[in-house]
């Protein structure tokens, strides 16, 4: 069972997103980037999921973090921004993956899956 965090501003995609990956994951959930950090302080996670765009700071600005912190850490961006800069950009710094919303389930378990197996594919 791998640990993994959720970080969407979101309340409902959070919560169907927790309720989803609860099945197979421990997972924890946090509604901004701050609270993600302190989640992150006291445990090491398998997995970080996270939107992009929230109020405060960015998930791009917990995608630091996560690399300066904990580089063995894969992070999967989801997000309804399409701008490819902003992927590219993403991937260099190092993302695992993103998954542009609306996406179904399937879409975003697989992802997952994959990430978690060693074998994700930006």
């Amino acid at each position: 069972m791998a640990s993994v965090l959720l970080v969407d501003d979101d309340d409902i995609l959070r919560e169907v997103l927790l309720e989803l990956f609860s099945r197979d994951h421990e997972c924890k959930a946090a509604a901004t980037t701050e609270e993600a950090f302190g989640l992150l302080g006291s445990q090491e996670y398998d997995l970080l999921v996270t939107d992009i765009s929230m109020p405060g700071m960015s998930g791009e600005a917990l995608l630091g973090f996560i690399k300066a912190n904990r580089p063995s850490t894969p992070v999967i961006f989801i997000s309804g921004s399409k701008d490819r800069e902003l992927v590219q950009r993403l991937r260099v710094k190092g993302a695992a993956g993103f998954v542009s919303k609306p996406f179904d389930l399937a879409e975003i378990t697989e992802k997952v899956a994959q990430t978690l197996e060693g074998r994700g594919r930006f």
